[in-house]
């Protein structure tokens, strides 16, 4: 069985960083794809960035140049270095095992998902 664990959310200042992180069990990272999606208050939920087996990385046009997608050695975590946060950043922010468009809620249906961190922005 496939558990994603999502952590790393919280309050934080406009300009601020946070780090997420997902630890990944039950999953063979060698064949796939780790990807972060958020989801805001009203909005559909959009793909932040993904990581793929093959060291490819691809971000949003929102988030390109202040947030980084990495993993670790063991290849069962995987992390999303978030820098100059926005208010617009705020959002649910949850990992998975797939790369989706197009979805209107998160987590969707077909994937793996973790339960979702809530990153909170101030201004």
């Amino acid at each position: 069985v496939v558990q994603l664990v999502e952590s790393g959310g919280g309050p934080v200042q406009a300009g601020g960083s946070l780090r997420l992180s997902c630890i990944a069990s039950g999953f063979t990272f060698d064949y796939s794809v780790l990807a972060w999606y958020l989801q805001a208050p009203g909005k559909e939920c959009e793909l932040v960035s993904a990581l793929t087996t093959h060291g490819s990385t691809n971000y949003g046009d929102s988030v390109k140049g202040r947030f980084t997608i990495s993993q670790n050695n063991d290849k069962n975590t995987v992390f999303l270095q978030m820098s100059s946060l926005e208010p617009g950043d705020t959002a649910v922010y949850y990992c998975a095992t797939i790369i989706l468009a197009g979805i209107q809620s998160c987590p969707a249906r077909l994937g793996d998902w973790g339960q979702g961190t809530q990153v909170t922005v101030s201004s």
